[in-house]
């Protein structure tokens, strides 16, 4: 019994744990000669944290925004990216929108 609940208890602290990561914004250094500016573009995504500890789309807000921001005008990537954040609060959760905006730009050659 001992044996199981110490399988229990690092089975759960590993469940917690994972769901406090998330994926890095792709911000890449472009030379001038490497791209077309589109236009300017911008998308937000938001994420929750129900009862202050519970990650509901949270962890990958920048990553979906950055991406709507790319796809809405048809680019390879953004230079020149602004990144903006605000929250709003209710009873049982905290909400956390981002706001990503910037330059996207056609990569001559893509990578």
């Amino acid at each position: 019994m001992k044996y199981l609940s110490k399988v229990v208890a690092a089975a759960l602290i590993g469940a917690v744990l994972a769901g406090c990561t998330g994926t890095p914004m792709n911000t890449k250094q472009y030379d001038s000669s490497q791209y077309t500016v589109i236009g300017h573009s911008e998308a937000t995504a938001t994420g929750l944290l129900l009862f202050g500890v519970i990650p509901i789309q949270q962890n990958n807000r920048f990553v979906r925004a950055q991406t709507a921001a790319i796809k809405a005008k048809g680019g390879d990537a953004m230079i020149n990216t602004q990144v903006q954040e605000n929250w709003f609060w209710a009873w049982v959760l905290t909400g956390y929108t981002t706001k990503i905006s910037g330059d996207v730009v056609k990569l001559k050659t893509v990578q």
